[in-house]
């Protein structure tokens, strides 16, 4: 992939995360969706790629979306072809209620790349470089705790890990404290804390337990182009979940997926702040501009650009 593929794509999420912004704290999900989603429609038509949605938003979601299969991007057949997983707004609740960490995120590939993540959960590990090769769905979340903290040169008592705070998770948390871990817990949103894990002045360690497997994979196209590590495992709720995984190419749907089994090959990763939190800023109004804070990755160099942008926000908002 081309390297200006780096910026182009960057506008995109930063069009997405100008328009979920105007619906901060308003305590409409949808809308905040449907705005994100609508301006990072536009705003594909305008990179110089033809891509194709292999992971949207998730079903799950009532709301427009970005859905598996469509097409976005100009049709000219001189342009290079991607594959592109795509969250327009994670933590919509966020967004709504004004909560930190509501972010707009993509990750870009070359053609077929990227694993075709179903619409279920997946149970995931995610830590920073140093946990390669260390952590594993087979070990209790006591000794991946240990283990970290030993790879990084800290007491267990030094790391932070953040969970999703749902009842399902009410036994992880007690083993985790009790291992000595400090558990920060969040209401929705695991990409970007997933993403943290990689950034040392994020102040997160690792991040354990159940959530989106598109999710799973977004936050993985990451961590593949930081060198960190990240393991997870479908979950399924039925066993209808369980067949069209199956019937998605998933012959074992049991299996644990490692970083280069969710994600290969020339990776590009941006997500765009929508609400501030412990990895981006959020977007700003100050006069007559908006401010933003992006972080766009390239695993084929290693780069990590923090890009911040201030854009004419009376003519950037008549234009979306």
């Amino acid at each position: 992939m081309d390297r200006t593929l780096v910026l182009e794509y960057t506008r995109v999420t930063e069009a997405a995360a100008i328009a979920a912004s105007t619906m901060i704290g308003r305590g409409d999900r949808n809308g905040a969706d449907a705005a994100a989603v609508r301006a990072m429609r536009e705003a594909f038509e305008r990179v110089a790629a033809r891509g194709t949605i292999v992971i949207g938003e998730g079903e799950r979601d009532e709301a427009p979306m970005l859905y598996i299969g469509e097409k976005v991007g100009p049709s000219d057949p001189a342009l290079p072809e991607v594959d592109i997983a795509v969250d327009p707004l994670e933590g919509t609740n966020l967004c709504a209620n004004g909560l930190p960490g509501a972010i707009t995120v993509l990750a870009v590939t070359d053609r077929g790349l990227l694993l075709n993540a179903p619409d279920c959960y997946m149970m995931k590990i995610a830590c920073g470089p140093e946990g390669r090769g260390k952590i594993s769905l087979s070990k209790s979340p006591r000794d991946n705790l240990y283990t970290l903290a030993a790879a990084k040169g800290r007491r267990p008592d030094e790391l932070t890990v953040v969970v999703l705070d749902r009842p399902r998770h009410e036994n992880l948390v007690t083993e985790l404290r009790e291992a000595g871990a400090r558990i920060h817990l969040i209401t929705d949103g695991d990409v970007a804390p997933v993403v943290a894990t990689c950034i040392p002045k994020s102040g997160i360690d690792m991040v354990y337990g159940i959530g989106g497997a598109p999710e799973g994979v977004l936050g993985a196209a990451a961590i593949h182009c930081m060198g960190g590590e990240f393991v997870g495992k479908l979950v399924f709720r039925s066993d209808e979940e369980r067949q069209r995984a199956i019937a998605m190419g998933h012959k074992d749907p049991d299996r644990v997926f490692g970083v280069d089994d969710l994600v290969r090959g020339d990776v590009i990763f941006v997500a765009t702040g929508v609400t501030g939190g412990p990895l981006l800023k959020g977007v700003r109004r100050i006069g007559d501009r908006m401010h933003l804070q992006s972080l766009a990755i390239r695993s084929k160099t290693g780069t990590i650009r923090w890009v911040d942008t201030s854009v004419d926000a009376l003519r950037f908002l008549s234009e979306h």
